[in-house]
């Protein structure tokens, strides 16, 4: 798969400069941040967009934009060759950061409390979407090398689990959302992709 990713690579810098201002601008920050009702009240809908381009600390925005840095430019790549349209992986990726946030906010519409932020549901999106196509590809978890697949399968265990449980401020409704609009854009984008996956699957390779 194509490793350029010029959409990729833009997302990435504009994500790392909101960031990093938002972290010194509070004002900026709670401008941008996801809160139910701002959304409900004041009707300002950028929110479930502009809530993805900004993130708790360094190490949370390092490790969104470095997956995205690795799995991004293959699906962009990948999505610019099948249809031909360098803006489909652009809406494809703003439209997981609505999607993937959307339970959540519906679930919270009314309370004042909640708060989120960060690009882990299009990241999400992202990741899914590199593993559908290529699910035997070795993923690196904590330096440690895994099948994509067995990958994916962990991972929503996890964040099914710990969704329910909670108590780790982590969003993993958003983690779980995303997975699935990368999947399904993808099929409904090109549904032969399904026959290629069932294919893979049955022929397993690592690495």
């Amino acid at each position: 798969m194509s490793m350029q990713g010029p959409i990729t690579l833009l997302l990435i810098a504009i994500t790392g400069l909101v960031s990093w201002m938002a972290f010194s601008n509070r004002k900026l920050a709670d401008r941008l941040i996801l809160w139910p009702p701002a959304i409900d009240r004041h009707k300002q809908y950028d929110r479930l967009v502009t809530y993805g381009f900004i993130h708790a600390d360094f190490a949370h925005l390092i490790f969104n934009m470095v997956t995205l840095f690795f799995f991004g430019r293959m699906i962009e790549g990948l999505m610019l060759r099948i249809t031909g349209q360098w803006w489909v992986y652009l809406v494809f990726y703003l439209l997981a950061l609505v999607v993937s946030i959307l339970p959540s906010y519906l679930k919270n519409q009314k309370n004042p409390n909640y708060l989120s932020l960060g690009a882990s549901g299009a990241v999400s999106a992202v990741l899914f979407a590199f593993i559908l196509v290529s699910p035997w590809s070795l993923i690196f978890v904590f330096f440690i090398p895994a099948p994509a697949i067995l990958y994916a399968v962990f991972y929503v265990g996890y964040s099914l689990w710990m969704d329910r449980k909670g108590g780790d401020r982590i969003n993993h409704s958003a983690h779980l959302a995303g997975a699935a609009f990368g999947v399904l854009f993808m099929l409904c984008m090109e549904p032969r992709l399904l026959q290629v996956f069932l294919q893979e699957l049955m022929n397993p390779r690592f690495g």
